[in-house]
């Protein structure tokens, strides 16, 4: 039935003030964010509803430059978030906040009696903190554990015959040792002080104390609700439904509209997660009329634009850049390569993750979780560099490392791909060390957050010996081999002196090759960068101090920083493009040639039937695959020689 025009004319200005009603943002900070993009469709589907760090950091960034979005509600637990994932988070609400955003952290409890500091650490980067009354403050400080299963293994009847390069490259301890070795004991400690003084720094900022008073406060702790108020450690008490009411009573007065309109009703604030938030603002800004208009709007420019953008072709980190290539000669881009035609209104910086142990080849096996696949890593590189309207790319790393010949690959592509004339920033996460910090060493620049685990420039290799525990239960073995090393990698029987001269004389040709290409990237001698890696693991605060790094700060810096080095304007928000954008249908589909983006997508052979046409083959790689990460928990090199020692968690 159709109103009184009267009524009609209420309806839509009902409808008109709710489009453009203030929106209250909730952020999920109760689990941690996913990094990267799941490689295949079933980690995707399980993974679905988790959301990613981008999507929560870029909606923030877009939320700052909304006037609608002006307040921020955040759910907050304790959750194993790596320091520096929640850096990037602080420094993302922090921007909002600067634009004149509210933001307001609420959780039941930082820690059921203990190991709530990280959480807690996050939570200072709000206006406000609110705890439910029965929570407490877990605010307990830094630890990192280590365990030792020598006596173990002696007991089962498992040797074990690794070598490392060198001291610092610890990974090989929790086997071989009983307790801390005095350097193994010297980089943990230094990575929990470094960690320790990032968080009481950023908690005194915060909450307007002294370093001297946090520290005291951590040593008292746990504390519970009604103390940490009075201590000025947390803003109010309530539950969740009283810092709800009080967010949309926030976003009424910002917005500045009277809570009820000529009808005597009232427009209430939508509530949106940021990450739904993220996605409305993205479909609109790349919906066909704004792309129509970007089109036309850079039609008078387009041929100058072109042309200039041919002339940049050795700058910004191509053939006419000073800093030295790799000991494999200086890289060419080729006659597979398109030069950047830069334009402001249409060009984009390329965005490569790299997530996971380091790996040769280019397989994704479902539920083996992420890794950084060589083949898929360099094929996005030469997507990229096919692409015309790609200015500069950032590298997001997040990888403890892993197969040695897989990172020298991914370095070889990317400094091709620099040739062509754009810049690559590498953007670390939370951890790009050993493998991860090699692939990282041909970008133009290197951003890490302050709480990244990075360096551990080391190699490290060897076996479990386990004859004497198969003797035990009964099992024997018989080998037939044609070659004097042919059983060398054998876990039925012990390296000969021969073999062991061949494993020494192997690590230390890595080692070498890793620190050369150190000392050349970072411009520093071989003794200076021989000093720094030793296998070391350093976190990005001290790496940055070391010269290891060159600026502080997570993804959403790195892409300012290389849509700047592109020559785009600074007033522009950097448009950025996922390189590859991975659809069903590229990773179903064979790829004609290793230059198609789909290469960079693609399914392992026979996974496009599901788990059912796997095959044995397919079940041996998944097997192989669950093995390796396994083998890197327990200090093997199960993904390769390059790996980071394992350090434990932050709590």
């Amino acid at each position: 039935m159709v109103g009184t025009p009267r009524q009609v004319v209420a309806d839509v200005q009902r409808i008109a003030r709710r489009r453009n009603a203030p929106i209250v943002l909730e952020l999920d900070l109760t689990s941690d964010p996913v990094e990267g993009v799941p490689t295949d469709p079933l980690t995707a589907a399980v993974s679905h509803r988790r959301t990613g760090l981008r999507e929560i950091v870029d909606g923030l960034r877009r939320a700052a430059r909304d006037e609608r979005a002006s307040v921020v509600v955040a759910h907050v637990a304790a959750c194993g978030m790596p320091l520096a994932r929640v850096q990037e988070i602080r420094d993302a609400v922090a921007e909002f906040r600067a634009s004149g955003g509210a933001a307001y952290a609420y959780a039941d409890t930082f820690g059921e009696f203990g190991g709530g500091t990280v959480a807690y650490y996050l939570a200072c980067a709000f206006d406000e903190i609110w705890l439910a009354p029965p929570g407490d403050l877990g605010l307990t400080g830094v630890a990192m554990e280590t365990p030792f299963v020598r006596d173990a293994l002696d007991r089962l009847g498992v040797t074990v015959e690794i070598g490392q390069r060198h001291e610092y490259k610890n990974a090989v301890n929790t086997l071989v040792e009983r307790d801390f070795t005095p350097a193994h004991r010297e980089a943990l400690a230094r990575i929990v002080d470094s960690s320790a003084e990032q968080i009481v720094a950023g908690i005194a900022q915060s909450r307007g104390l002294s370093a001297d008073q946090v520290r005291r406060m951590i040593d008292i702790a746990p504390l519970a609700g009604h103390v940490a108020l009075s201590a000025g450690l947390v803003d109010r008490i309530g539950y969740r439904d009283e810092i709800y009411e009080y967010a949309r009573e926030r976003a009424r007065a910002l917005a500045g509209r009277d809570p009820g309109d000529d009808a005597g009703e009232t427009v209430e604030p939508v509530l949106r997660y940021v990450s739904a938030y993220r996605r409305a603002a993205v479909r609109k800004a790349e919906s066909p009329v704004r792309r129509a208009g970007s089109f036309a709007s850079s039609l008078p420019a387009t041929i100058f634009l072109r042309e200039s953008g041919r002339s940049r072709k050795g700058t910004a980190g191509g053939p006419g850049d000073e800093r030295p290539a790799g000991a494999a000669g200086p890289s060419r881009a080729g006659a597979d390569v398109v030069p950047p035609e830069i334009d402001p209104h249409t060009s984009v910086v390329a965005l490569v993750h790299g997530t996971g142990p380091v790996v040769l080849g280019g397989a994704t096996m479902p539920f083996s979780g992420p890794v950084l696949a060589a083949d898929a890593v360099t094929a996005a590189f030469r997507a990229a560099a096919r692409d015309p309207s790609v200015a500069a790319a950032v590298f997001r790393v997040e990888s403890p490392g892993g197969s040695y010949v897989a990172s020298d690959v991914v370095r070889r592509e990317i400094e091709r791909f620099r040739s062509t004339g754009r810049p690559v920033v590498v953007s670390m996460g939370s951890v790009a060390a050993s493998g991860g910090y090699f692939v990282a060493l041909a970008g133009d620049v290197i951003v890490a957050n302050p709480g990244t685990l990075t360096g551990s420039i080391g190699v490290f290799g060897g076996k479990q010996v386990v004859r004497d525990l198969f003797d035990k239960v009964g099992i024997g073995f018989g080998a037939v081999a044609a070659g004097e090393n042919a059983l060398m990698m054998s876990p039925r029987q012990p390296f000969t002196q021969a073999e062991r001269a061949k494993l020494d004389e192997f690590l230390d040709r890595v080692y070498a090759d890793f620190v050369d290409k150190v000392a050349q990237a970072r411009r520093m001698s071989h003794g200076d960068a021989h000093e720094l890696a030793r296998g070391r693991v350093w976190t990005g605060a001290d790496a940055h101090r070391h010269g290891l790094v060159d600026e502080l700060g997570g993804l959403a810096h790195a892409i300012d920083l290389a849509w700047a080095r592109a020559g785009l304007p600074a007033g522009e928000t950097p448009r950025v493009r996922l390189t590859p954008k991975p659809s069903v249908f590229d990773r179903l589909r064979a790829p004609k040639s290793s230059e198609e983006p789909a290469a960079a997508s693609a399914l392992a052979p026979g996974l496009g039937a599901g788990l059912a046409g796997l095959g044995l083959r397919g079940a041996l790689l998944v097997g192989e695959r669950l093995l390796g990460a396994g083998l890197a928990r327990a200090g093997l090199p199960g993904a390769g020689p390059l790996v980071m020692p394992p350090v434990g968690e932050i709590r």
